[in-house]
């Protein structure tokens, strides 16, 4: 590799590099108190299967109770929304330091035609399972023309 590529490659948008582009926007616009914060890192991990006619979607939300969690589906798209408003203040009357954060995040799949009334969900440990039962394939029908 030639010196050239080795520096370019040292600045690359890999997510192992501290100086990537989410973080150069996280740090523009967050708390740049955490230099190797990244936008990548702070959202939330979604996993989805194709199972026996439904979706399974798996949604790491550790810390999140089910009041925090917000899940709507319109037009095929399934939201996963998460907030969680937090504060840290001294008990003194004159308190010297005092914190106050909101984290929000949200997701967004694109599922296609589903079964909008039998979709079903859990919290446990964590883990956010939404099952999304597809609907019934439609089935091409020739049209005689007379």
């Amino acid at each position: 590799m030639k010196k050239e590529d080795e520096k370019m490659s040292k600045y690359s948008l890999s997510t192992r590099n501290p100086w990537n582009f989410y973080n150069v926007v996280d740090g523009f616009f967050g708390d740049s108190s955490d230099a190797f914060r990244s936008i990548s890192r702070d959202s939330f991990k979604v996993d989805v299967k194709d199972q026996d006619g439904a979706y399974i979607v798996e949604a790491e939300v550790p810390g999140f109770t089910k009041e925090e969690i917000d899940l709507s589906l319109m037009k095929g798209v399934l939201t996963i929304a998460v907030k969680k408003e937090e504060e840290q203040s001294e008990e003194e009357p004159n308190y010297v330091h005092r914190e106050r954060r909101v984290r929000s995040m949200a997701r967004r799949l694109y599922l296609g035609e589903v079964d909008e009334e039998k979709i079903s969900a859990k919290l446990d440990n964590g883990i956010l399972s939404i099952s999304v039962p597809k609907k019934a394939a439609q089935i091409k029908r020739s049209i005689e023309i007379e």
